[in-house]
């Protein structure tokens, strides 16, 4: 990758490049962690220190960082990152909120040094690239112990629930396992556990909107209904298509007796079901 200080990406690159959502990536600008700049249509242009600093920010927040640390962790990152990424690479390393940068000849460009949040930065086919260093072997235990669970389910729901438990506890971002481990607590007259499961599951997968969908189904259980309204409306910020979630806010909003708000839901249930 050929050093070129103007070069930036817009919003949907980001996205792709730091697998976050768009809601993820407003609320992280929002809160003042970048400044990206202004193309020449007014669209938001994110430069790699803006990346750098979002996957960063991220990932501090995640471990529950507060934001005024944060924001001082991420001004000392900021002084210490190339505007470009080099060509042999970046690797940061984070404790708390202390965070480090190195280079692939080991220099230390900031303090720190322990290992917390951990990344490498790369040049793949000219753009950048992340590579996440999760435990050796975490991620396949994972993935094997979420399809033992599935294999389960139908004759052995405990073992399931169990093999689930096991994979999240691995895999804490594992958002197909908080999806089936929540069924089949709310299958189990444990909906509210399950509304409890789908909280933690919201801090670690922000951008699943099946998960606040799920959740709505499980508060509908506990007779909740104003509080599953709103995680489906949660659930439509984030996927404005998934026409069951109109459907269950119309039929909810007649409950409360809310007959236009329930004809509104009902038609944009229809129209997305053309």
């Amino acid at each position: 990758m050929t050093s070129n200080a103007q070069s930036t990406f817009t919003l949907r690159a980001t996205q792709e490049k730091l697998g976050l959502s768009r809601s993820v990536l407003s609320g992280l600008i929002g809160a003042g962690f970048v400044t990206p700049s202004r193309g020449a249509r007014r669209e938001f242009r994110f430069s790699f220190q803006d990346l750098m600093l979002l996957r960063t920010a991220y990932a501090l927040q995640q471990s529950r960082i507060p934001p005024k640390e944060i924001l001082r962790s991420l001004a000392r990152l900021k002084s210490t990152l190339p505007s470009e990424l080099p060509l042999t690479g970046l690797r940061i390393t984070a404790v708390g909120a202390d965070v480090a940068v190195r280079d692939r000849s080991g220099t230390l460009a900031a303090t720190s040094g322990q290992l917390l949040m951990d990344f490498e930065v790369s040049a793949v086919g000219g753009s950048v690239a992340f590579m996440d260093r999760p435990d050796a072997g975490s991620a396949p235990d994972a993935n094997a112990l979420f399809k033992r669970g599935e294999a389960l389910e139908a004759e052995d729901p405990a073992a399931a629930e169990a093999a689930y438990r096991q994979a999240l506890a691995l895999a804490p971002d594992l958002a197909d396992a908080y999806l089936n481990l929540g069924a089949i607590l709310c299958e189990s007259d444990r909906c509210d556990a399950a509304v409890e499961l789908y909280d933690e599951a919201i801090l670690r997968c922000p951008g699943s909107a099946l998960i606040r969908f799920n959740r709505a189904i499980a508060l509908e259980n506990e007779a909740r209904i104003e509080d599953a309204v709103a995680s489906y409306e949660q659930c439509l910020d984030l996927d404005p298509t998934l026409a069951d979630a109109h459907f269950n806010i119309g039929r909810l909003q007649e409950k409360l007796g809310n007959a236009r708000g329930a004809l509104r839901h009902f038609n944009a249930y229809r129209r997305l079901q053309r």
